[in-house]
């Protein structure tokens, strides 16, 4: 029984995608975005809980990806679906041929999430950090993004043509061969970790900042989910930035 204990969270995972993938092609994306963020949580802990228990195997590993891939690929690719149903659509693209194809491309996602995945099972440079934006990290920003902003997403200041081309550049962060950092920490020293504290602090005053505005104004879970978009933002963004910099000494 105790070998089963991780896959069983694993499944866990896996359940939360298909019931966010549901909850998102019926326009609950709160919802959605909520079973994303359980999924997120089972993902965390299967693995921990198989090393806890020293049962890791590649059984594990690879149900462990298939349920990343509807979690993290399938479910937020559903709730772009949908907001591609709502968008504008500039003149150009103002065809029923773009209303009926658009949409469908937001499962490329799914698509680069799956390569993802399998590229991060292969590769033997992820073990303490990432190559590529990883999928949990993806699905958080779309989940947050599009549940706390959609009036906004569907307004005439955005468009189908900007939701695509916003789609492909999170799909090449997918797959693209920059590092992104991990938060694993082999010590706790500020010297090795630096990069990972500067993150975690930013990322607790966004969301505190995001809670009193949120409270102010009567939509603390709104304000909190912005905030986590922006806080994934800013993880990309320090892992870009670290990439250009020279490696300390």
């Amino acid at each position: 029984m105790k070998k089963n204990i991780p896959n069983i969270i694993t499944c866990c995972n896996l359940i939360c995608g298909c019931i966010a993938t549901y909850c998102a092609f019926h326009h609950a994306h709160v919802l959605a975005f909520l079973f994303i963020l359980g999924g997120a949580f089972f993902d965390f802990f299967d693995g921990l809980t198989a090393r806890a228990l020293g049962v890791s195997g590649k059984f594990g590993v690879e149900l462990d990806s298939l349920a990343d891939v509807v979690t993290f690929g399938v479910a937020p690719s559903a709730m772009i679906f949908t907001l591609f149903n709502h968008v504008a659509y500039p003149q150009m693209l103002a065809t029923p041929f773009w209303f009926n194809v658009m949409p469908f491309t937001a499962f490329l996602m799914a698509a680069f999430s799956a390569m993802r995945l399998a590229k991060f099972n292969l590769d033997e440079r992820q073990h303490l950090g990432f190559i590529g934006m990883p999928t949990p990290a993806n699905a958080i920003f779309w989940g947050a993004l599009i549940s706390s902003c959609e009036a906004w997403l569907r307004g005439p200041h955005f468009n189908a043509a900007f939701l695509f081309a916003f789609m492909l550049l999170s799909c090449w962060l997918l797959v693209c061969e920059i590092p992104m950092f991990a938060l694993k920490f082999k010590s706790y020293s500020w010297a090795e970790n630096k990069q990972k504290y500067i993150f975690l602090l930013l990322v607790l005053l966004i969301l505190t900042v995001s809670a009193i505005l949120g409270s102010r104004s009567g939509a603390v879970w709104q304000y909190l989910s912005r905030g986590m978009a922006a806080s994934i933002g800013v993880y990309v963004t320090m892992s870009i930035v670290a990439s250009y910099l020279p490696e300390d000494e």
